[in-house]
């Protein structure tokens, strides 16, 4: 049951990549809304499933695997479609890195796209001004973003809710104004001729060969960008897991009855805040020099809604719900562009659709267990 769960789930995410009509993308559409309305109305369905795939976690794990590592063979030299999984593993990982405010913290930031342009902008002129390799660069870039993290996240711990998130807007406009004012950092031109990466002497501009498959240079960010998502998810696991997903949990319940515990809110705040930047920052190093050219306009305040959203949809503090609300939320987009002009607002119907019918999510937050029977 579950290699057949993990596999059906891999054909319908094969099947929306290669949908192109609009009759195709609204029968997706529809099915996708027909499976999870069936969820809400038999939770029972969804319980067997997770407990099914928790009984055999090395199977679970092989099975994703092989997934992971086989995708690209299945899209072949279909470079769009590959695009579309590096840029939905990348969104995978922003939406985890909010997720440990928002989901577990209900700490509402709307600064995670000023980190993911940090984490970029660092790396790429780095790498163009002083040569430094890809794998330096990454680190570097994820010290510089967190410590953004901290300095946006000790002066906002004056604040609370709708205050808190209007300090986090107005961080990620500070910082989108300056990098489109800078003439360091290209102005609104940006930065263009980023290198592609290298690794033991096979650069990642070249196609790969696997075992006789040659594959477009795309399936070497496609790799990179899978293993940050594993990155991603243990670090969340881990996290979650341990006294700071407790404490950060305990935050979101009741701030107040938290401190009464003896519980550092200020400090488990900001250390959301930097969490959030090192992740993200590791996300825009791996854009940045997968796409070779970044300017302002790839980090907006608008991305810091797609990514919130992204949270919101799949389900606060489930990271199985957040991985599949960033894929269904960058992937969506481009296939609604069957519907041409009005492709925003159906994009916008099928959100506020998939939120009527799971009201929490598509994937809601699960109550703990600590040991013993389940």
């Amino acid at each position: 049951m579950a290699i057949l769960s993990q596999l059906c789930g891999a054909a319908l995410l094969y099947a929306i990549l290669k949908a192109e009509g609009t009759w195709h993308v609204a029968g997706l559409l529809a099915l996708l809304g027909l499976g999870f309305y069936l969820l809400e109305r038999f939770p029972w369905v969804g319980d067997f499933v997770t407990a099914s795939l928790a009984r055999v976690p090395l199977v679970t794990m092989a099975t994703a695997a092989v997934i992971v590592l086989g995708f690209p063979f299945l899209v072949g030299s279909n470079t769009y479609m590959l695009h579309l999984l590096i840029v939905a593993q990348l969104y995978a990982v922003l939406a985890l890195a909010l997720n440990f405010q928002l989901g577990s913290a209900n700490i509402p930031n709307f600064a995670t796209g000023a980190s993911y342009g940090i984490g970029a902008y660092v790396s790429a002129l780095l790498a163009l001004n002083f040569g430094i390799s890809f794998w330096l660069t990454l680190p570097i870039a994820a010290l510089a973003a967190t410590l953004f993290g901290f300095i946006i996240g000790v002066p906002s711990m004056r604040t609370r809710d709708t205050y808190l998130a209007l300090v986090t807007i107005a961080f990620g406009v500070v910082v989108h104004q300056l990098l489109n004012n800078f003439e360091w950092t290209g102005g609104p031109n940006g930065l263009v001729g980023i290198p592609a990466p290298s690794l033991f002497g096979h650069s990642f501009a070249s196609p790969l060969q696997v075992f006789g498959w040659t594959l477009p240079s795309q399936a070497n960010f496609y790799y990179l960008a899978a293993a940050l998502v594993v990155l991603a998810i243990v670090t969340a696991q881990r996290l979650h897991g341990s006294r700071i997903g407790l404490a950060w949990n305990a935050l979101r319940a009741d701030e107040i009855a938290a401190k009464a515990q003896g519980i550092n809110v200020a400090w488990y705040k900001v250390l959301a805040f930097a969490v959030d930047a090192f992740l993200a920052a590791f996300a825009g190093t791996v854009y940045a020099f997968y796409v070779s050219y970044i300017s302002p306009d790839n980090f907006t305040f608008l991305v810091s809604v797609t990514i919130m959203t992204m949270v919101i949809v799949g389900g606060m503090d489930n990271i199985f719900g957040v991985i599949v609300g960033a894929f269904l939320l960058t992937i969506l987009p481009e296939k609604l562009r069957a519907f041409s002009d009005y492709r925003l607002l159906f994009f916008g119907v099928v959100v506020i659709g998939f939120l009527m019918i799971r009201p929490q999510g598509l994937f809601p937050q699960r109550l703990r267990h600590y040991g013993g029977r389940r």
